[in-house]
């Protein structure tokens, strides 16, 4: 044999072996940039090797519903990190790269279109550093908050990313992650009702949200998901429910009087009030509202993504990023911290 047909044959067996070589073949997984599909290789992956089989050897690897689940001990994004073969609604949201999340887009601080027709706030910041951090781009939903909150959401949108409350009827419907920020719940009142006390508004017609945390306080229902107490309802106190509590704020502003003041996140009143909105803020928050992502209890199985969204939420306490978020939107206020 030749030396050229000796190094013919030489290479022709290293081609095969390298075809052999497990992990040594293309990913289609998107990494990194959110909607890109990059090959990558198992070294930059978190998955153990498996058998022929497709059951992981390392049993740690697993997920809550059996499904391998992504290491976060490994860096990078959570689609960088996850194992193959997971059916988790996670896998899915890295295979289209597009993590769908609904907001309020009329909302503000926390979620409001600017000049321009951007959706931005405190919530929408959150939400995309959130899907930065999953490794996905973001796309905004907004249905009404009745049906947010209300759950069945028929895999329309994947998270909520809304300034939920968690209370215990919610949890029935709805799995949520740790709070991300909490708010005082804020009475107010018109500045010509001559209402100066929480217990002032007893016979009054008080603005809130459909809904909302706040009807089920007016309406003696609101049981909180973290165990506090809420204050005392006034007797007699009325509601007035609009689609949402920013828009009992437009309404006074628009000269509106079948109400004599509006119960909203203290955030959404000095909102009005910095706006011109002829309201004064009342009292002690009557309840302070832990926050958090949501996920629909009766959509595809997403166990891996609600942990994912958990650890993403502890993270952004931890290193820093939700407070500069709350402090950037709410006038150097650090919102992130319990009160309780």
């Amino acid at each position: 044999m030749t030396s050229r047909s000796r190094l013919a044959v030489l290479l022709a067996a290293m081609f095969v072996a390298m075809a052999c070589t497990p992990g040594a073949g293309p990913s289609t997984r998107p990494s990194g940039s959110a909607g890109t599909t990059q090959p990558t290789t198992a070294a930059s992956g978190a998955a153990s090797e498996a058998p022929t089989d497709g059951v992981p050897t390392d049993s740690s690897s697993l997920g809550p519903s059996g499904d391998p689940s992504p290491d976060p001990s490994a860096g990078g994004t959570s689609c960088d990190n996850l194992a193959e073969g997971s059916t988790d609604k996670l896998a899915a949201i890295c295979d289209t790269g597009v993590l769908r999340v609904s907001t309020d887009p009329n909302y503000a601080p926390q979620s409001f279109l600017n000049d321009a027709g951007d959706l931005v706030g405190f919530d929408i910041d959150v939400a995309r550093e959130i899907a930065t951090r999953i490794g996905v781009e973001v796309e905004f939903k907004t249905p009404s908050f009745d049906l947010v909150q209300a759950g069945g959401w028929n895999d329309r949108w994947d998270v909520s990313v809304g300034s939920i409350t968690v209370t215990e009827a919610r949890i029935e419907r709805l799995d949520f992650t740790e709070p991300y920020y909490f708010t005082p719940a804020q009475m107010s009142a018109t500045a010509d009702s001559g209402i100066t006390s929480i217990d002032g508004f007893a016979g009054r017609r008080i603005c809130v949200g459909a809904a909302t945390t706040y009807l089920d306080w007016i309406n003696g229902d609101l049981v909180l998901g973290d165990g506090s107490t809420p204050a005392p309802v006034p007797e007699g106190i009325e509601p007035v429910a609009l689609e949402t509590d920013a828009l009992c704020a437009q309404a006074l502003s628009a000269g509106r009087r079948e109400f004599e003041g509006f119960l909203s996140s203290s955030t959404t009143v000095q909102q009005a009030i910095d706006d011109g909105v002829p309201i004064v803020a009342v009292g002690d928050p009557v309840f302070f509202e832990p926050l958090a992502v949501a996920t629909d209890k009766s959509g595809p199985a997403h166990q891996e993504l609600q942990a994912e969204l958990d650890r993403i939420v502890r993270a952004m306490h931890d290193d820093g990023t939700l407070t500069a978020f709350s402090e950037e939107w709410y006038d150097g206020l650090d919102l992130t911290k319990s009160a309780s």
